[in-house]
């Protein structure tokens, strides 16, 4: 980069690169070999001062900070003596008549390049050193657009997809190394050297590339999860095979039939045209009010890992467990979320990574008149109110208009009387008969106006947003349902009799329009009646869209060349209905369906279990929301049904337990005439309050279009899945998924789409189907232990294996229990798993618990035990590996007396006999104390306390802000993640007895030196582990009042100095409540400082308001931090134990 800048500068550049060997002179002079004599010229520094160039110093942080001072007189006075005698001035005045004097031109200029100091660029302070003379910029890593432009000039002929996951990847990578989750900060070299390799080779496939740049983090499991897992995130299939192809199995679609014709004016006597009046009137608008616009990061991640199927990324909102989904829409690459109980949105990118959320509690509050509470529809707006979004309350008929950019709220008053509060309210979760409420159409919303109609009402309304105006249409029939057919075209329902009518506008209506919107009603006629009087089957629509398919997609539904307007139609009674012709023309309209074996409506629910008993006083009420969307691009419909309305039988092998599905997608391709029912996983946070109080839907998921080939649910646990549907989208997906993967056995991977070019509809059918192992479980067993431990793939007889049978390994079938060796494992497929006869899988289970028992044995450990030490150390399993990360890579910091080299003085060195006759100066030894070299390991143990808090008040209060338990956490994180790492580490926790304000009832007196862990006999096993937790609640349950916050750590402090390591650290884990006890911050710090040798940390994981804020900033910076999360801590220990990389003790 530093090159291009300074290229266009007409000035020569010159470049220096420094490394651990530089000395003064091979900085000042430069050496060279002409016709066999040594000769010595000036070096690139010399030249650029003499002549005015820019000098560019790389790597200065490797040459050692004596050579690289010598910059800092040159800099700062403009001097500098040269090792021959000659001298560097700047005065043009000192340098007249003088001989071996260097002027200094006045165009040189200096560019220094340095790494940060430690791992692992392991080099010397720099910037310590000589940051004050310089003007220091701080080079960080490209933003992601500018890194995205960056790749596409390096790799042209890369798809514009994998270079985006590249990005998001590594950029997830170096977030994470600035948070010490890994130690290697990787750059934008490495994934430059990656887009290079596929635009050179770019059938290797991207999960074998990235190998290049990893494999080097594998010899450490921990690392390797954690990079595995960034990559798989970010939808890097490393690991996966091309065969591993799970899309859901197709059935037949039933053939279509012509059912039917609809004919407007031609029911009964209904010929004569009906004119309906309107009326126009401005709006009135109240507010703005402001509210907070709150932003949360989005753990999005991609499902297309290890397999390939349908689903594409999944995320979870940030929601309570008492939020109700009550609906969900797209627009463009934006999803809003609204939810109820209390009324909030969400907003959310497709590939965003944060989450905004507006909270409307003040403007709905929970409860009103009793126990109403509101039920909300969001419709987003178009240009120009892109970002800007209507919620509309269904109860109260409220409309909002919402900004999400700046947090301004406005109410529309569509009336005036409307500001009135209703004098009764219903529940609207009740079973019970409720009274109809108002709806929002929003299929237009996109060209800011939306309609409104209240169920049983007689009255359409208007709103055009841009304009602020309400067109109030009366009708001469009572509503039941609208849909929006055309933007001048709408479907109504007539209530009690579902007759349908075409109700005509103009586009653009206005004042002057009044009277002009004409209704006709609409004949459904059978077709065997030949338009007789006999009546047909009544449909009633739960989805019709407000376009038509394209004139191919209608061949291919219909089997037959066609151009004509039409309609796609979902009822309870078909998949799919096809209404040709309606709505723009006036002949009669074909109605062609694809009929349902059995209709929805008429199916019974066959739930049982704790699902039920939630859902069991909802099953007489209707769904609030339809779940169904048509996608006419890829001419298909997609509706959301519960798992028992699907077919499971016709789905699934009869040995194979479907698994446990919050609904099921069912998606009716018109053009292949297929059928696939995609499960969507059950939330695991489904709270028994949203099950009980919504009745949104038939099913726990809410639907919405995404796009043109694809759909997002929204599971009642919060959960965000996006779903490709579309088969063109599919064959595209998978074509640019094998293509990350790379070749198989050698072959191209454009062999595996042959098939799919000619019949697509096939392929899709035949992957689906996993290859098995074609061999038989026969009984579990632990298998025979291998000596050397070599990986066994498959089979049944070695313990450890991986994708074998009946022995315990990883990965395979029929096995008794899970047995890591360490291996690469091999998967067998779940449908091969879960056909294992239950014999088997029974003796497995009673094997299973057998050896489990005998574990807890041998360790003296009941199952409750197991089950309470099971309970912390999963809550910190992410934390410890973190830790561990961070513990690899500390640095020696002691000091010993050994040689110093190129010194100026002392004995001579005899490794420096040539460079002494050359006129080298530093050619002595010395002894001396040195610095240990960064990356060297250390010859002494770190030395390290943790005083854990667990007075009274911990237990008292556990309860209100789980202080106690965010204790235990930590300390069983630190004693996981400080096992078997006894050499670098001496661990030792005391229990000093804290004291707090913060939620006190009592303080522990026990005294100050409680011994938990001895420092010679560390824990080793969960039960040891257990104990140390179980002591920690007794003792603060059972233990006296009292304070030794500052005897503790005072004790602790000398102690450890009077200890030999190479480093001693001791870490306050505290609450922030020591103005109780009279302990004044001031007098906290000079405990904490009170011996250099010791580096005294305070963490404070309890604070009252922001008490623990307020005492950070008294004490001395860098000695204090805040967690009130146990995930924060791993990075608090990182920056303590990196803290003293720079200091001078």
């Amino acid at each position: 980069m530093v090159g291009v800048q300074v290229k266009p500068v007409l000035y020569l550049n010159l470049f220096i690169s420094s490394f651990r060997d530089t000395t003064v002179q091979t900085l000042t002079l430069q050496p060279s070999v002409r016709d066999g004599i040594i000769t010595y010229e000036d070096s690139p520094l010399v030249k650029a001062v003499k002549h005015g160039h820019i000098l560019v110093i790389d790597e200065a942080d490797k040459a050692p900070t004596n050579v690289t001072c010598i910059l800092k007189t040159l800099v700062e006075s403009g001097e500098m003596i040269l090792a021959d005698g000659r001298r560097i001035v700047s005065d043009p005045h000192e340098a007249n008549g003088r001989a071996n004097i260097i002027l200094m031109h006045p165009d040189f200029r200096m560019l220094v390049l340095a790494n940060r100091p430690g791992f692992p660029f392991l080099g010397n302070d720099f910037f310590g050193a000589l940051g004050d003379i310089f003007s220091c910029h701080a080079v960080d890593n490209p933003k992601p657009q500018a890194e995205l432009a960056m790749l596409k000039q390096y790799g042209p002929d890369v798809p514009e997809a994998t270079l985006q996951k590249l990005v998001g990847a590594f950029g997830e990578l170096r977030s994470m190394a600035d948070q010490g989750t890994i130690t290697y900060p990787y750059s934008t070299r490495e994934v430059v050297n990656i887009v290079k390799h596929l635009q050179k080779f770019p059938n290797e496939g991207l999960a074998n590339v990235v190998r290049n740049v990893f494999d080097f983090d594998s010899y450490n499991k921990d690392a390797r999860d954690v990079l595995i897992e960034a990559l798989h995130k970010h939808g890097i299939p490393i690991g996966a095979k091309p065969t591993s192809v799970n899309l859901a199995k197709e059935l037949p679609l039933p053939e279509v039939t012509m059912t039917g014709y609809w004919t407007l004016n031609q029911g009964g006597n209904a010929r004569r045209k009906l004119l309906c009046p309107t009326e126009t009137r401005p709006i009135d608008v109240k507010g703005p009010a402001f509210l907070r616009v709150q932003s949360y990061p989005s753990s999005r991640q991609e499902s297309r890992t290890l397999s390939f199927s349908e689903e594409k990324a999944h995320w979870q909102i940030p929601m309570n467990e008492v939020n109700i989904i009550c609906d969900v829409v797209s627009s463009d690459d934006t999803l809003y979320v609204a939810m109820c109980n209390p009324v909030t949105l969400y907003s959310m990118k497709e590939r965003g990574d944060k989450i905004q959320c507006m909270e409307l509690y003040d403007v709905f509050p929970r409860t009103i008149s009793g126990v109403w509470q509101p039920f909300v529809t969001v419709a987003p707006l178009g240009s120009p109110l892109d970002g800007q979004v209507v919620l509309h309350e269904e109860q109260s008929n409220t409309v909002l208009h919402l900004d999400l950019v700046t947090g301004a709220v406005r109410r529309l008053m569509l009336s005036p009387d409307e500001d009135q509060t209703p004098s009764r309210a219903s529940n609207w979760w009740s079973s019970k008969e409720q009274q109809g409420g108002y709806k929002m159409c929003r299929d237009f919303s996109k060209k800011n106006w939306l309609l409104f109609y209240k169920e049983d009402g007689n009255q359409l309304e208007v709103l055009d947003v841009l304009e602020g105006r309400v067109h109030s249409i009366s009708l001469p029939i009572n509503l039941k349902s609208v849909f929006l057919v055309a933007e001048d075209r709408w479907l109504l329902l007539e209530s009690n009799t579902n007759k349908k009518f075409l109700l005509t506008k103009p586009m653009h209506m206005a004042a002057e329009d009044s009277g002009v919107c004409q209704l006709h009603s609409i004949g459904e006629d059978p077709v065997s009646s030949g338009h007789a009087a006999a009546s047909a089957e009544v449909i009633v629509p739960q989805m019709l869209s407000n376009e038509q398919l394209p004139n191919e997609n209608l061949s291919a539904a219909l089997e037959q060349k066609i151009v004509s307007p039409n309609r796609v139609l979902a009822d309870t009674s078909c998949f799919a209905q096809i209404i040709v012709g309606f709505p723009d023309l006036m002949s009669p309209n074909e109605v062609y369906s694809f009929k349902r074996p059995v209709n929805l409506s008429a199916m019974k629910s066959s739930e049982s279990g704790s699902h039920a008993f939630f859902r069991g006083a909802l099953q007489s009420g209707s769904a609030k929301r339809e779940n169904c969307v048509s996608l006419l691009s890829a001419n298909q419909v997609v509706r959301a049904i519960p798992p028992t309305k699907a077919p499971l039988r016709d789905i699934y092998p009869k040995d194979v337990t479907p698994p446990m599905a919050a609904a099921y997608l069912e998606v009716t391709d018109l053009t292949s005439k297929k059928l696939k029912y995609i499960p969507v996983p059950r939330s695991m946070t489904v709270s028994p309050y949203t099950n009980w109080l919504s009745k949104v839907s038939d099913c726990d998921v809410l639907l919405a279009a995404l796009g043109s080939g694809g759909v997002v649910t929204v599971d009642m646990g919060g959960y965000v899945r996006l779903w490709e549907t579309g088969l063109d989208a599919l064959q595209r997906s998978l074509m640019e998924w094998r293509n990350m993967i790379g070749s198989e056995d050698g072959r191209p991977i454009q062999k595996y789409f042959t098939q799919w070019e000619k019949n697509p509809v096939l392929f899709l059918f035949q992957i689906t189907i996993q290859r098995d192992s074609g061999l038989d479980v026969s009984a579990p067993k632990h298998g025979k232990i291998d000596a050397s431990n070599a990986p066994h793939v498959g089979g049944n007889q070695w313990a450890g294996g991986t994708g074998g049978r009946d022995t315990a390994g990883l990965g395979g079938k029929g096995g008794p229990y899970r047995l890591d060796a360490g291996h690469k494992v091999y998967q067998v497929s779940q449908a091969e798993k879960d056909a294992v006869p239950e014999e088997v899988r029974r003796a497995a289970r009673e094997m299973a618990e057998k050896a489990f028992k005998e574990r807890l044995k041998e360790i003296n450990m009941s199952e409750y035990d197991a089950s309470t030490y099971q309970r912390f150390s999963s809550a910190v399993r992410r934390q410890v590996q973190s830790l561990r990360i961070i513990l690899d890579s500390l640095q020696a910091k002691g000091k010993e007396r050994q040689w110093l080299k190129n010194q100026a003085m002392g004995e001579l060195d005899d490794a420096k006999i040539i460079d002494g006759l050359t006129g080298e100066k530093t050619i002595y030894k010395r002894r001396g104390e040195l610095d240990p070299e960064l990356g060297s390991p250390q010859q002494k143990p770190k030395r390290l306390r943790v005083l854990a808090d667990v007075s009274g008040s911990m237990y008292r209060f556990n309860g209100v802000d789980g202080r106690l338990e965010r204790s235990m956490e930590a300390v069983c994180m630190v004693m996981e993640a400080l096992e078997s790492y006894e050499h670098k580490f001496k661990s030792f926790l005391i229990v000093p007895v804290f004291s707090t304000q913060y939620d006190i009832v009592g303080h522990s007196g026990d005294g100050y030196d409680i011994e938990l862990v001895p420092a010679d006999k560390m824990p080793k096993n969960d039960k040891q582990r257990l104990k140390v937790l179980k002591t920690m609640h007794a003792h603060a349950q059972f233990c006296m009042s009292g304070d030794y916050t500052l005897e503790a750590t005072q004790a602790s402090i000398k102690e450890l100095a009077r200890e030999e390591a190479d480093e001693h650290f001791v870490v306050v884990l505290s609450d922030a409540n020591l103005e109780r006890y009279g302990i004044r911050p001031e007098r906290f710090a000079q405990v904490l400082t009170s011996d250099p040798q010791v580096n005294a940390f305070a963490i404070f994981i309890g604070s009252l308001g922001d008490q623990a804020e307020r005492l950070q900033k008294t004490l001395p910076a860098g000695r204090s931090f805040v967690a009130m999360d146990t995930k924060q801590i791993p990075q608090i220990l990182q920056q303590i134990f990196t803290s003293t990389m720079l200091s001078s003790a």
